[in-house]
């Protein structure tokens, strides 16, 4: 993955069967790296009709989606997979609380904000933590896995592809 506006380069993102911010994908980014939760309760593929999901650190394990909620609408986020590179564009930011069961759906939805909705387009949500803004509004609320209450999610679409 490449987010060419907040540095992000060579990113490797992990698919897992799961749901974002799960045990697996966790773990998976301890490792430094972006995880991809995939099934009926995560997302689908790159370029696939639906929510295409990527989750990472913001603060931590190497800071890999530090600058993501710097991003702007019209930002592009590249994912190359294969001999395919997916052009997606950030059209909208979604910040979402883990102590609400229903923003978290929202997040995980074949359309991002819209549980239940039918997909019709190749959607993309990128996950990170909201620490930073919750520690500075005296939140310090956490889960089990250490994830604070809120997420910042950037929602884009898919404009184009291209071979790698």
């Amino acid at each position: 993955m490449a987010i060419p506006a907040a540095g992000v380069r060579g990113l490797r993102v992990v698919a897992y069967v799961g749901t974002a911010d799960d045990r697996p994908g966790t773990t998976i980014q301890n490792r430094g790296v972006a995880a991809s939760p995939r099934g009926q309760a995560g997302g689908v593929g790159p370029g696939e009709i639906g929510n295409f999901i990527i989750t990472g650190h913001r603060v931590s394990h190497g800071r890999p989606l530090e600058r993501v909620p710097e991003l702007r609408n019209g930002d592009h986020v590249l994912i190359t997979a294969g001999r395919t590179v997916y052009d997606y564009v950030v059209s909208r930011t979604m910040t979402i609380s883990f102590r609400k069961p229903a923003e978290k759906a929202q997040q995980n939805a074949a359309v991002p904000g819209k549980p239940g909705a039918a997909p019709r387009q190749a959607m993309l949500t990128i996950s990170t933590c909201a620490t930073i803004e919750d520690h500075a509004a005296g939140n310090y609320w956490h889960d089990e896995l250490g994830n604070p209450e809120h997420r910042i999610n950037k929602i884009g679409v898919l404009v184009a592809t291209r071979p790698a």
